[in-house]
């Protein structure tokens, strides 16, 4: 049994979080949740640069192929757009929170598993300064 990474959420996330799950159904929202519950929570000033937090573009490598990609973990409102996953998606809840090399499996819409590595954060805006996005 593997045990689940450690997740480290800015306190402004968690109170947006949890202010869209009380008004949101969606699949996986448990999920999401429980991973909420788990997380350690800190002062957005406080939150480390190597860390996924909503808003951040984050650089994938695809393991074993290599193969790279960028995404940006986004809110439902701004999901849609091309190198946008929303934090509703498995994927998009799996990420919030992890930190640089850790990595996950993410299923293809061709039908199988991928395993990625968190190689980069590109943007949070945590460590560029921005607290109210």
């Amino acid at each position: 049994m593997s045990t689940k990474p450690e997740i480290i959420l800015s306190a402004l996330d968690l109170e947006r979080l949890e202010r869209l799950l009380e008004k949101t159904q969606f699949p996986g929202k448990d999920e999401l949740e429980s991973e909420l519950e788990r997380a350690n929570v800190m002062d957005p000033k406080d939150i480390p640069g190597d860390v996924v937090t909503m808003n951040s573009t984050v650089r994938f490598r695809e393991l074993p192929d290599d193969a790279e990609f960028s995404l940006t973990l986004v809110y439902p409102k701004d999901a849609g757009q091309e190198g946008t996953v929303s934090i509703l998606a498995p994927v998009g809840a799996a990420l919030l929170g992890l930190s640089v090399g850790a990595e996950i499996e993410w299923p293809s819409p061709k039908g199988r598993t991928l395993r990625v590595r968190i190689e980069e954060i590109i943007y949070q805006p945590e460590r560029a300064g921005e607290f109210h996005r």
